[in-house]
């Protein structure tokens, strides 16, 4: 005897009340329960519509990111939302042909597919550039004229910022920058990790009352917790306000890592005239001009182990977020997230300093492209650890 998928009553076979979805017959009790479903289901297949419009996610992916990492919490949304997955032995598990409309993987409580959930609140995106003719910053050199306008203007005493060490070429230095020129010399990427934490308590000591604070999301974060701290600091952090400006960060790599890859190719840190990551791929630019392009996996084995369990690719807890991805080349992408940011950054607008336009949504579904690569490393992470621990009670020895 069939039973009512709305009521879960059993019902005779007989019933006049009766859909066809999926290529299955479907029974009811009564027209109102008929009617409940008909309209679930068109909601449903509205929503594959809508997906389908989009990026095509097919039952593999949800498979590599949730089911085999073992972190599925088996509440079966996959299941109720599509005709061809059922639960089977504690997992989800596709009995038919996959038409790649993403349903499963939107719905599943340990996918991250909203713009919040991937790059965090914000007010508005854009693409910008410094409006300062000898500007030479990366990615639009927008940090830089910002900075240099918030200066200008007296809106911040000092910025804490990373220079290059004099003795050691690209070696980051932390800096409290107090003049225009001191500034000028921070811009331009640099991929191994700085302390600036350092250098901002410095600044706290001097006395400097408003601070601008450039970093990536790591040290942002330690910046906002000590904002909030209960033990001990904040006595200081009451003394200053801080304007948090965050660049997106996919990797770190240790300075000798980067150093010692370099030298392999016959290319010495002395004569890098700037640094880029680029769609996987290390692109190295000489003082001569000459470019090298090397690969991202090259320099795997001195990426930072902390790097592995961040999943904050846009600073999310900055005031303003700024990185190259999403962006044409030579802009930079920017997300105003805060009303001091949002304002300070329009102000270097309205006065010459930087020049915007709203980020269109393919540039934009870019940025929530690759932040979604970064939530789900950890995934990626949870397995192999799994694997590992299984592997060792066995006795054998797992390689990844």
């Amino acid at each position: 005897m069939p039973l009512d998928p709305i009521c879960k009553k059993i019902i005779p076979e007989n019933s006049e009340y009766i859909s066809d979805y999926g290529g299955k017959t479907y029974y009811f009790c009564s027209p109102e329960c008929k009617q409940k479903f008909d309209v679930l289901e068109k909601s449903v297949i509205r929503l594959k519509r809508n997906l389908s419009e989009k990026e095509k996610i097919s039952f593999g992916k949800l498979k590599k990111d949730i089911i085999k990492p073992g972190i599925c919490t088996l509440c079966g949304s996959c299941a109720a939302n599509c005709e061809y997955i059922t639960i089977e032995n504690g997992a989800p598990k596709l009995v038919g042909p996959c038409k790649a409309c993403g349903v499963c993987y939107y719905q599943c409580p340990r996918t991250i597919t909203t713009e919040e959930g991937l790059i965090g609140s914000f007010r508005y995106a854009y693409a910008a550039k410094s409006a300062i003719p000898e500007m030479k910053g990366q990615d639009g050199g927008v940090v830089t004229s910002l900075l240099l306008y918030a200066l200008d203007e007296g809106l911040i005493d000092c910025a804490v910022v990373t220079t290059r060490s004099k003795e050691e070429p690209w070696k980051p230095i932390p800096k409290v920058a107090k003049t225009r020129e001191e500034i000028l010399e921070s811009g331009g990427s640099i991929y191994s990790h700085s302390m600036t934490l350092e250098a901002l308590m410095s600044a706290i000591k001097q006395g400097m009352h408003s601070i601008a604070f450039v970093g990536t999301s790591c040290n942002i974060d330690a910046v906002t917790k000590m904002q909030k701290s209960s033990y001990g600091l904040l006595h200081l952090f009451m003394r200053a306000k801080i304007l948090k400006l965050g660049l997106f960060c996919m990797d770190t790599f240790a300075y000798e890592g980067i150093k010692a890859v370099l030298e392999s190719y016959g290319i010495t840190l002395e004569n890098v005239e700037a640094m880029k990551i680029r769609k996987g791929k290390f692109e190295i630019t000489l003082k001569d001009g000459k470019e090298h392009i090397l690969e991202l996996s090259d320099f795997d084995e001195y990426r930072s182990s902390s790097c592995q369990f961040c999943t904050d690719l846009a600073s999310e807890n900055a005031d303003i977020s700024f990185g190259g991805v999403g962006s044409p080349k030579g802009w930079t992408t920017v997300l105003t997230r805060s009303a001091i940011g949002y304002e300070i950054f329009n102000e270097a607008v309205d006065n010459g300093y930087i020049e915007a336009r709203h980020l269109t949504d393919e540039e934009l579904e870019k940025v929530l492209n690759l932040a979604k690569m970064k939530k789900v490393q950890m995934y990626a992470l949870h397995m192999r650890q799994k694997v590992g621990k299984k592997w060792e009670k066995s006795g054998t020895k797992a390689i990844f």
